[in-house]
């Protein structure tokens, strides 16, 4: 089957929904919670829009509970799994391009949602849509199975899983090409201040909404006394050393000040420039007491870098390679005192226990502790396993590239499964723009993309597929 000439006669269509598919702000929003909408109207709204393509394809459908779903095409005993989802994170500041039309121009689509998670959800509904036209037989039920909550918690997950059945195998196009076989585990580390004596002279800090992202943007409220000599010289000096922009504004005896960094994946903080650290080292040298404190931990804990080693939380295997730190909401509330919020993607052999006393050990005397929020484990499908062996198969066919084995330190829906791999849908030399202002998708990807699904989905599932895929 030319799965790829049957792709290129789709480009349009595959184009068109996903203009249409971007054009839904579905960013969770759990003030607008309802009963039918639990992580607000956009992630519902999407959902639905997905859901009713795929009924109008005259595939099966499937709603659980306003949060995920699935649409289905085959019959069988066995189950393959393609896991996506729709919702997008915050677009944030500085688009050129409107971050909820879908535009597109010079061969992309640009949206929040373009490369992470819209545009492979597309590409992998138009896979599926190509296998049921073609009407090749299938020996297993194959489900695109739709998330809402990816960017989040994966509540929608936990629930989808509770009332349907788990997929023996199955792959999620939310990463890079060729096959992600690890994935990093990922804690949500809190730090928080301890009650001090002398406030000093930070009223306030704010930097970030989510733990994965670097955040882009940071601002403080500060009281200007007269021993704050040289205050807004010193602004425009370090701007120009840091090579950053901002804006200080005076207000009678407060200062607000903002500072601009750069957004990016959690996965690999070293991608951005995070705004929140960046504000601390340039008031740090005006501080005292316990606004002194907050500055100078978040100076020694994470301006030197994101790999931990301040902290003791530092490692690397090379199965999934280096532990990273990002410092994802950091605040700062007077007599509250401060707290951090930071995303840890820990390698898989991680000794986790060990590793986090070691922390606990360097925060003594730091006026700081330490709390885990939440942790999910590392996933890891050996290299050997039937699964890697056939989509290596598919996407050298496609590709006429070796299909190298990558570990990464973003959480896809793979990890869900019990045997299930990050498969795409960023091409090998593509910029990683996911999370960032601009987001796009490559419309040459996304079609090639869609073959090699539709390939994945035929060799893992078609009847003259073997058992060795089980």
């Amino acid at each position: 089957m030319d799965w790829k000439r049957k792709a290129d006669q789709a480009e349009n269509e595959i184009v068109s929904d996903l203009k249409s598919l971007i054009s839904i702000k579905s960013v969770l929003d759990e003030s607008a919670s309802t009963g039918e909408a639990p992580f607000g109207p956009g992630p519902k709204q999407a959902l639905d829009w997905l859901l009713e393509r795929g009924r109008e394809t005259g595939m099966s459908i499937k709603e659980v509970d306003g949060v995920a779903g699935h649409l289905e095409i085959g019959e069988g005993e066995g189950l393959l799994g393609i896991l996506c989802h729709v919702d997008v994170v915050p677009a944030g500041d500085g688009w050129e391009t409107p971050p909820f039309e879908g535009h597109e121009r010079n061969g992309k689509v640009y949206g929040r949602g373009a490369i992470d998670d819209k545009g492979p959800t597309v590409a992998a509904f138009h896979a599926l849509k190509m296998v049921q036209e073609s009407g090749l037989p299938l020996n297993k039920k194959v489900r695109l199975i739709v998330g809402t909550d990816e960017e989040s918690e994966f509540r929608c997950m936990k629930r989808y899983f509770e009332a349907e059945e788990m997929p023996e195998i199955g792959f999620a196009p939310d990463a890079d090409f060729p096959i992600i076989h690890a994935e990093k585990g990922i804690a949500d580390l809190i730090f928080s201040q301890l009650p001090g004596d002398n406030e000093g002279p930070l009223r306030s800090f704010h930097s970030g909404d989510r733990t994965n992202m670097v955040p882009e943007k940071a601002s403080a409220e500060i009281s200007v006394s007269e021993s704050m000599d040289g205050f807004e010289e010193g602004f425009r000096a370090f701007l120009e050393a840091t090579g950053s922009s901002g804006e200080l504004a005076m207000h009678g005896d407060s200062c607000l000040i903002t500072l601009h960094g750069k957004a990016a994946h959690a996965m690999e903080p070293e991608d951005g420039v995070n705004a929140g650290v960046l504000l601390a080292q340039f008031l740090d040298p005006f501080m005292e007491g316990a606004s002194a404190r907050f500055t100078s931990f978040v100076i020694q804990a994470f301006g030197d870098g994101s790999r931990g080693h301040a902290l003791g939380l530092d490692f690397s295997d090379e199965i999934s390679g280096e532990t990273t730190l990002n410092a994802g909401i950091l605040t700062y509330n007077g007599s509250k005192g401060g707290e951090i919020s930071v995303s840890m993607r820990y390698s898989v052999t991680y000794p986790k226990e060990d590793r986090l006393a070691e922390c606990r050990g360097a925060l003594e005397g730091s006026g700081f502790t330490l709390d885990i929020a939440s942790d999910s484990p590392p996933h890891h499908v050996d290299a050997g396993d039937p699964l890697i062996r056939t989509l290596s198969e598919v996407y050298e066919r496609q590709t006429g590239e070796r299909a190298e084995l990558l570990a990464i330190g973003g959480g896809t829906y793979a990890r869900t499964l019990e045997k299930g791999v990050a498969f795409g849908m960023l091409f090998p030399g593509r910029p990683d723009v996911a999370h960032q202002t601009d987001e796009y998708v490559d419309v040459e990807d996304l079609v090639k993309a869609a073959a090699i699904y539709a390939d994945a989905i035929a060799s893992l599932a078609g009847v003259q597929s073997t058992d060795k895929t089980n």
